[in-house]
């Protein structure tokens, strides 16, 4: 009896051990500019809600991808003025070939112009559009059928989130860092990681303390399978803060990737008798539904960008945010 025990111990620490699976969620360094001012496995074409009066050129320049430069800061409403909306952006930013971590790696570089006002602000750096947790690419023709966006913002089957990680390069500034993530309910959960006062690179961890590790003390449950979304995390932002305490202006940061540490909502590794999805095409026509809705959306956006323009003064252009950058080697 007393070995039975034992052996059940051994099995318990066993399986409690190999619960959480670790993915990333996504790496900057894989959003980089390989087709035509775009990247090609996150490429979304919004073209098809702009008419029929346009050319093929101009339809083409309707497309847009998670390439870095295309992402946006979204300072609160209380912080936004011109000034500050100019002076926050992102760029692509190459390290250099000598740095601590990631030597000559793209990274994305985010500033951010903070009001000087002695009052809380923040600030949210969002993808070009949301990024969908089911869809297809119409351009990458090896990419799996409703895979299109799997690490590149999005981890499938995840249960209990364990802990979430995020590679970061500080420059001693005071300001908060967050994680905003999406799961398949379309929830978005705050994950607040640290503050940024450190200089160099830094591995910041988020525990979840509601996270049980021992079998025994888990409840089970059971849930219908198909044609349930598969549960999923999406990223939806990362968010920055400032308190009212701390000096405003300009502030700089470096993110390489955010990964996530979960139990798996399903096992994966069993051989399935039926290919349910192929079958009965159930998930691919829900997630369709909500594309095509965010795809209106977002793609009257991208058009009236698109001819506004084209009618701004190209002659008065100073450097944008597409040109990529350079940090030197960081300690």
């Amino acid at each position: 009896m007393k070995r039975f025990f034992a052996l059940m111990g051994v099995a318990l620490f066993l399986v409690s051990s190999v619960f959480a699976e670790e993915s990333v969620l996504i790496d900057f360094a894989e959003l980089v500019d390989d087709y035509q001012g775009q990247n090609k496995a996150t490429l979304m074409d919004f073209s098809s809600v702009a008419g029929t009066r346009y050319t093929d050129e101009e339809k083409a320049a309707m497309q847009t991808s998670l390439y870095i430069p295309n992402w946006e800061v979204r300072l609160s409403s209380s912080s936004r003025t011109v000034l500050n909306d100019s002076k926050s952006y992102v760029l692509a930013v190459t390290t250099g070939d000598e740095a601590a971590k990631f030597a000559g790696e793209q990274i994305m570089g985010v500033r951010i112009h903070f009001p000087l006002g002695t009052f809380n602000s923040n600030a949210v750096v969002r993808p070009p559009f949301e990024i969908p947790a089911y869809a297809t690419s119409t351009v990458d023709e090896e990419a799996k059928r409703g895979d299109q966006f799997n690490g590149y913002g999005v981890v499938k089957n995840v249960g209990v989130l364990k802990s979430v990680k995020v590679n970061v390069l500080g420059r001693n500034f005071p300001m908060g860092l967050s994680i905003l993530l999406r799961d398949d309910n379309e929830q978005v959960q705050t994950i607040f990681m640290s503050y940024l006062d450190f200089d160099g690179w830094r591995e910041l961890q988020w525990n979840n303390p509601n996270y049980i590790t021992q079998v025994r003390n888990r409840e089970l449950t059971t849930y219908p399978l198909y044609p349930r979304n598969t549960p999923s995390v999406t990223l939806d932002g990362i968010l920055f803060t400032r308190d009212a305490q701390q000096e405003g202006g300009d502030f700089i940061s470096y993110i390489k990737d955010i990964k996530v540490v979960y139990d798996l909502a399903v096992r994966d590794d069993i051989d399935k008798d039926v290919d349910d999805e192929a079958v009965w095409n159930i998930l691919a026509d829900r997630e369709e539904a909500r594309r095509n809705a965010e795809l209106k959306r977002l793609g009257n956006l991208q058009v009236l960008r698109y001819l506004e323009g084209k009618k701004m003064d190209s002659s008065a252009a100073t450097a944008t945010t597409d040109e990529a950058a350079t940090v030197p080697a960081a300690e």
